[in-house]
C-alpha cells in the first residue's frame, strides 16, 4: 500500500472538520483517524520471543508501536487510561499478528497504580524485555503563560515524568539481560511551544532522565534510549488545540505535514531490537526535518 502524501499546496488544511475533544482524546471518535500501519507494516522477526510493555498503548503512537512489535514477533502488554474501545482495537491488532496481548487499565498519575500495572504485566507474562514509556498528558494550549497554573503543572509532571520514574523502578526486577527501555520525548524539548510549556518542560526532563538512566542501566544489560517525535497526528492533538490549529496541524513543518503514527514505529523497533545493540542514551529524532538542539 502506498503512503505517498499530497504536497502541502494541495492539502493546506489536511484535518479540516476535525472537532476538538475532551481532556484525553479518543481515536475512535476522530473524523480523520491516524494511520497506524495496519495495511502496510511488514515485520521481519526482529523481536521474536520478546515481551513488550507499552504505556498509552491504546491509540496514536502507542498503537502503531504495539502493532509493529507484534508483527516483529513480540507479545505485547498494553496499559491504558480510559478509552477501552481504543485499547480493544490495539488488542485486536496484536492478536491478528499471531501474538499474545494483555490489557491493563490504570492511571499512571497515581504512584501506586504504576506499581500495580507493572506487577500485572509481569505476573501475566513472567518478565519484561522491552518497556516503552509512551503515555503522556498534554492540556489545552493557552494564550498566556499565566494561564498555566500550579495545579496543571503538577499534573503534567506527575503523569509525564514522575510516573516514568515509578514505572521504570517497578519494572527493573522483571528485566533480564539484553533489555530495552524506550522513553518518548519530543521536539518540544528542543523547540518548545509557549502554549503548552508545561508539557514541553516535561519532555526536556525526559531527555535528561533518558541520558542519566542509560549510564546506570547499561551495567545491568538494559539499554535506555528515547524517540523524539515531531508533529504527529494522534488523539492528543484533538484534546489540546482549537479547531484552527487542528485543521492545519503540521503544515508549518519542513515536510509540510504532520507525521502519521506508522512513520514513528520503525524507530521504536530499531531501538528495541538487537540491531541497536551499541546504541544507548540516545535521542532519536523523528521530526520531519525539525532539528534537535
Amino acid at each position: 500500500m502506498s503512503h505517498a502524501h499530497p504536497k502541502p499546496e494541495t492539502q493546506p488544511t489536511p484535518f479540516e472538520g476535525e472537532a476538538p475533544q475532551g481532556e484525553t482524546g479518543s481515536e475512535s471518535a476522530m473524523l480523520h483517524p491516524p494511520d497506524y500501519g495496519e495495511a502496510s507494516y511488514v515485520g521481519h522477526g526482529r523481536l521474536q520471543g520478546k515481551i513488550a510493555m507499552i504505556t498509552g498503548g491504546d491509540s496514536g503512537i502507542g498503537r502503531a508501536v504495539a502493532l509493529a512489535f507484534a508483527r516483529e514477533g513480540a507479545d505485547v502488554a498494553i496499559a491504558y487510561h480510559e478509552h477501552k474501545d481504543d485499547a480493544d482495537e490495539t488488542v485486536r491488532l496484536v492478536k491478528s499478528a499471531g501474538q499474545r496481548a494483555f490489557l491493563t487499565k490504570g492511571d499512571i498519575g497515581n504512584n501506586a497504580e504504576c506499581a500495580r500495572i507493572v506487577a500485572e504485566v509481569a505476573d501475566h507474562f513472567g518478565r519484561i524485555d522491552i518497556l516503552v514509556n509512551n503515555a503522556a498528558f498534554q492540556d489545552k494550549s493557552v494564550e498566556r503563560f499565566e494561564d498555566i497554573d500550579a495545579e496543571r503543572i503538577l499534573k503534567t509532571f506527575q503523569v509525564n515524568v514522575v510516573a516514568m520514574f515509578n514505572i521504570v523502578r517497578s519494572a527493573l526486577p522483571h528485566f533480564r539481560d539484553n533489555g530495552a527501555i524506550i522513553n518518548v520525548s519530543s521536539i518540544q524539548a528542543y523547540d518548545p511551544s509557549p502554549g503548552i510549556l508545561d508539557y514541553a518542560a516535561t519532555k526536556g526532563a525526559i531527555v535528561t532522565l533518558t541520558k542519566g538512566l542509560a549510564q546506570e542501566l547499561i551495567k545491568r544489560g538494559i539499554r535506555v534510549n528515547s524517540v523524539a517525535p515531531g508533529p504527529v497526528w494522534t488523539p492528543l492533538i484533538t484534546a489540546s488545540f482549537p479547531p484552527d490549529k487542528i485543521k492545519s496541524f503540521g503544515v508549518d513543518n519542513p515536510t509540510g505535514r504532520a507525521a502519521q503514527p506508522y512513520e514513528l514505529a520503525p524507530a521504536f523497533v530499531f531501538l528495541a531490537s538487537d540491531e541497536s545493540s551499541y546504541v544507548n542514551g540516545e535521542i532519536l529524532g523523528v521530526t520531519g526535518g525539525r532539528l534537535l538542539g
